[in-house]
């Protein structure tokens, strides 16, 4: 998989833009949706979801502001957030 903070900026775009699909390695990859309409992209392992804005938490609030964020999930840990466009990563140590 190309640089992880590439990919997810990539498809973070793409799920905030509305577009089906986006191409990762040549390869495209359509956005889902979750059961609870959340829109997301699986790929190499990783899991990149739009912020619920029906949580109760902090992240949950600032989408009912107006921020956009989206979640990189590897297994069931967070790995990297972008927020308005701006990535983060949450892995202590390394960098993604």
């Amino acid at each position: 998989m190309e640089n992880l903070k590439e990919v997810s900026l990539k498809i973070y775009e793409t799920l905030f833009s509305m577009d089906e699909s986006v191409k990762i390695d040549g390869e495209e990859h359509f956005v889902d949706t979750t059961r609870t309409g959340l829109r997301c992209v699986r790929t190499a392992g990783y899991l990149f979801i739009e912020q619920n804005p029906e949580k109760d938490s902090q992240w949950a609030r600032k989408v009912q502001e107006g921020h956009q964020i989206m979640w990189v999930m590897k297994g069931r840990r967070y790995v990297a957030r972008v927020m308005d466009g701006i990535y983060l990563s949450l892995k202590k140590g390394k960098p993604l």
